[in-house]
């Protein structure tokens, strides 16, 4: 095939999340293809992409637009239509909102990464959760998600090759698009983390952004009935509520380095993971250091956790449920080398290797559709 000629598509860079990682991994495989992006905060912009040719859109110079930037969800279609992407062979966009809407040449192949279908259009709520704005402006807001729905579906369609990361992505695909998406799961950074030798600690572990979606009360109360150890990393509005539900074998730890957490993970007994996320890469990191997951039963966990191997699930999002099954979590036995081969499953290698195959795959097809036509043009 002829060298391309590739440019990468983000929603915003203002992030330091999987969704950016994925990114990151973009410009790994791609080093001299330029990044658009609506909005970037170079403070918050991941080491892997400060070498990286970064254009943004006017949405830049909004005052106040890098600590506020949900508020102006209605403008970021806009703002990606205003991207000049036309002159590449190769659109990557990597997409939980917009970016699947730029506008693309005739001959341009447009090869979408979806982490989920645009948050605000098709779960306000959850979306809304972290912002702190008047009850009235959000229900005024909300009127808004009807166009947008109309929006994203219609640029979705416009997409030649949607990948999902996650079966409950592909799901809501077909669900709310009508459209089918093959699913490469995301890349962890399996090389960050190992096996510590020593025995794991008496304590059960979170890592998260404390955000009532998340569930985090679960593992609170549950642990708290139980009399149970559990450290809790990370911080988030929801911290207050958190802490008087707390008992005292309850310790939030706040935000922590990236070493110390991944220390925690190490030697803790297991992480629990309460929420319904679209995929969720931290049970994977604690995997890599070969410590199992206790996990509702819904969303990425399904494609993550092996019950009775890497993990347990827990069937109800409820405080008696999550309670019984760290009851039985002392009855198994954990392979930490087992556990640790099933992350590296999921490592950016083989990210990597599956998405160029897909790419590659694509590229080859147009590029035989469009000399079959041209063969037939000439009779």
């Amino acid at each position: 095939m002829r060298n391309l000629k590739v440019a990468i598509v983000h929603d915003y860079l203002n992030q330091m999340g999987g969704a950016e990682r994925v990114v990151a991994v973009f410009h790994k495989m791609f080093p001299d293809a330029p990044i658009y992006t609506t909005i970037v905060d170079e403070n918050k912009l991941l080491p892997e992409l400060k070498d990286a040719v970064i254009y943004t859109t006017w949405m830049q110079r909004i005052p106040g637009i890098l600590s506020k930037f949900k508020l102006f969800f209605w403008l970021y279609p806009f703002a990606v239509r205003s991207m000049n992407v036309k002159g590449y062979d190769l659109i990557l966009s990597s997409s939980s909102a917009y970016a699947k809407g730029v506008r693309k040449g005739n001959q341009s192949v447009h090869v979408c990464y979806c982490h989920a279908p645009m948050r605000f259009a098709w779960n306000f709520e959850a979306y809304m959760d972290s912002v702190q704005v008047p009850n009235l402006v959000k229900r005024i807001a909300k009127w808004f998600t009807f166009p947008l729905q109309a929006w994203d579906k219609d640029n979705s369609k416009q997409v030649d090759y949607l990948i999902a990361n996650s079966t409950i992505v592909k799901q809501r695909i077909r669900q709310w698009y009508g459209m089918n998406a093959s699913i490469i799961f995301p890349p962890v950074e399996i090389s960050r983390f190992s096996i510590d030798e020593e025995e794991p600690e008496d304590y059960f572990l979170v890592v998260s952004r404390l955000v009532s979606y998340k569930k985090i009360d679960l593992a609170v109360e549950a642990c708290t009935r139980l009399g149970r150890r559990l450290l809790v990393v990370g911080d988030g509005p929801d911290r207050q509520r958190l802490e008087q539900l707390a008992g005292d074998t309850i310790t939030f730890l706040g935000r922590k380095s990236d070493e110390e957490v991944v220390r925690y993970m190490q030697h803790c007994q297991a992480l629990i993971f309460p929420g319904i996320e679209d995929f969720g890469i931290t049970p994977l990191e604690v995997n890599a250091c070969g410590r199992p997951i206790i996990a509702y039963r819904e969303g990425g966990a399904l494609d993550t956790v092996v019950a009775e191997r890497t993990g347990l699930f827990f069937d109800k999002q409820s405080i008696d449920s999550l309670s019984e099954t760290i009851r039985r979590f002392d009855q198994y036995d954990w392979d930490s080398e087992c556990i640790r081969e099933h992350a590296e499953k999921f490592s950016e290698d083989v990210f990597v290797k599956r998405l160029q195959s897909s790419i590659d795959g694509l590229i080859r097809a147009r590029e035989i559709n469009a000399k079959l036509m041209e063969v037939e043009g000439s009779y």
